[in-house]
């Protein structure tokens, strides 16, 4: 048998660099016997890869989608050196969706687009960034989790379990899990680390061994149905694995056969800690049963190699990942954070209308939702949202007035129950054209009388330039401070329309709006930050009441009608 190659990829330490116009990878089907070079210059090139799992592990896949979005800037850049804007993000829709499961891709392509009216440099400033981003938050976080492992075990040395491949080769730099074992290498508390074979491709054999080869850790190759066995008999003193996708209660989406180890971990009171970087999170997926689990062909595990195991015409259940209930984990470790889900979990369901209810009558006591007016929202997974229901008198508003409703569209999930908010098509047009968690409209006395003071029978624009309040809007461009007064149309469909048109054609103004006559809305990743948004958008519009800045906004530019619109 051919020995272990001994030299990594671009460099020693990364798994992929940029080259003059293209991505240059590691391709990790070829090893651990053969280090192999691609160059990717195209995106079809780099979905191509990330799809043949040449290159893999939530992280790399992230930044590589990044970096095909800097290729494409870069074959579109038009004469005057900015990019095809339609062309470009037609490529980054195309990356976003390459793999289903892994957070991480949507995420890196939604940032790196934040540049991309900068021009092509700006994107590849952008993306390159993340790199130096990754190596960073991937050291903090094994560092946290090594720290952590030394307080869990009190055993020295550690007989450790990893799955998968979590190391370098997943990530830009150091790694995740993979991370934190050699951190503890380093530290001289490792006994040995059993590395599952992790099926079908047998990432934990090929990658994570060669990994620790490298590294000079003693490893021995673990039957991934060994596992159990292993911990029965007081072979392992802790689970270190990573995560390709976090819900929000907790529960952990990673290569298939987690979920068996973290059983079996749980049985034997072994503990089982996560490692993965907050990119890593989904807040908008409220629990596991709503991560979709890519399935792989059958031909990945009726053959390995060019050489068949298996019957040609078998069929083959061959998912790519199980979901670990969050029950079951000890500790999920971040960059920033030790998260505990049976402790830490933000409560999903009937908790979740608990939560919106609670928000609702705070709103209430403000003066901004008087009688049954104004209305919230939560998205409780990705195309799910609970939204306060219609005519229910906000004061006394409890969990069982909240209807659950389609996020995109609106559309109540039981056709049969209470009605929910007549401006339920509004929130909806948000969720479709933003990443937004949460949504509110209230009618806040300021931003109303703005709204009153400024609205007309076309869309305008309030400027809204030189506030230090806009601080706490975390603006992704901070001089993209334009807040949008939309006219209020007799059917709320229309005004929903428009929002979603200009709210998609503008990623990165202020997460709020006004409605002429009508009041405020405000979303944000969830709740909370939701109403840290409203409060800045109604101190801005109390100080334009005091005079602090002219209260005269222009007709929207993007909407081809006139420059200007009067203030009533």
């Amino acid at each position: 048998m051919t020995a272990p190659a001994r030299v990594a990829g671009p460099d020693a330490e990364s798994s992929l660099v940029w080259d003059d116009g293209a991505l240059v990878v590691v391709d990790q089907r070829q090893l651990p016997h053969k280090v192999e070079l691609l160059r990717l210059e195209s995106v079809d090139e780099v979905i191509g890869a990330i799809r043949t799992l040449a290159i893999r592990g939530a992280p790399a896949i992230g930044l590589a989608g990044a970096l095909g979005v800097a290729i494409s800037a870069h074959r579109h850049r038009r004469a005057d050196g900015s990019c095809d804007e339609p062309l470009v993000r037609a490529d980054a829709e195309k990356l976003a969706t390459a793999r289903p499961t892994a957070v991480n891709l949507a995420w890196a392509v939604r940032r790196v687009l934040t540049a991309l009216e900068g021009g092509p440099e700006a994107v590849l400033a952008e993306a390159t960034a993340m790199l130096a981003e990754d190596r960073a938050t991937n050291l903090r976080a094994a560092r946290r989790a090594a720290d952590l492992v030394c307080d869990l075990v009190p055993r020295r040395p550690l007989r450790v379990l990893t799955h998968c491949n979590t190391g370098r080769l997943a990530t830009a730099a150091v790694g995740t899990a993979l991370g934190a074992i050699l951190e503890l290498h380093a530290r001289h508390l490792v006994a040995e680390v059993l590395v599952g074979e992790s099926r079908p491709l047998l990432q934990g054999a090929r990658l994570t061994a060669w990994e620790l080869d490298q590294a000079d850790v003693p490893y021995r190759l673990c039957v991934d149905s060994a596992g159990a066995a292993a911990m029965a008999r007081g072979m392992v003193d802790v689970v270190l694995v990573g995560a390709d996708r976090i819900a929000a209660n907790g529960d952990t989406a990673n290569k298939i056969g987690t979920y068996g180890l973290a059983v079996a971990a749980a049985r034997h009171g072994v503990p089982f800690v996560v490692v993965a970087p907050e990119s890593s999170w989904d807040p908008r997926t409220a629990g596991g049963e709503a991560i979709e689990v890519e399935e792989r062909p059958a031909a990945e595990v009726i053959g390995f190699g060019g050489t068949a195991v298996g019957p040609l015409d078998a069929r083959a259940f061959n998912p790519a990942f199980d979901v670990t209930p969050g029950e079951l984990i000890t500790a999920v470790v971040t960059e920033d954070r030790v998260f505990d889900p049976r402790r830490d979990a933000p409560a999903a369901g009937r908790d979740a209308a608990r939560q919106l209810a609670a928000f609702t009558r705070e709103m209430y006591t403000r003066g901004w939702m008087p009688g049954t007016s104004g209305n919230l929202s939560v998205r409780t997974s990705g195309d799910r949202a609970l939204i306060t229901a219609s005519g229910r008198d906000k004061g006394d508003l409890t969990e069982n007035d909240v209807v659950e409703v389609d996020a995109r569209t609106g559309v109540p999930v039981d056709p049969d129950g209470p009605r929910a908010s007549a401006e339920t098509s509004i929130h909806a047009a948000v969720y479709r054209a933003t990443d937004a968690g949460a949504v509110i409209h209230v009618h806040a006395p300021h931003a109303t009388a703005v709204a009153c003071r400024t609205g007309g029978p076309r869309t305008a624009v309030l400027p809204l330039s030189g506030f230090e309040l806009l601080k706490g809007l975390r603006l992704a461009d901070p001089s993209a401070t334009a807040l949008p007064v939309f006219a209020n149309h007799a059917r709320v469909a229309d005004i929903a329309d428009e929002v979603a048109a200009y709210v998609a054609g503008h990623p990165d103004g202020p997460p709020g709006l006004l409605i002429a006559d009508h009041g405020v809305t405000a979303w944000g990743a969830d709740l909370a930050q939701a109403r840290n948004h409203l409060e800045c958008l109604e101190s801005i519009c109390q100080l334009l009441l005091l005079g602090a800045r002219p209260v005269w906004p222009v007709a929207d530019p993007t909407a081809g009608r006139d420059e200007r619109t009067d203030a009533s």
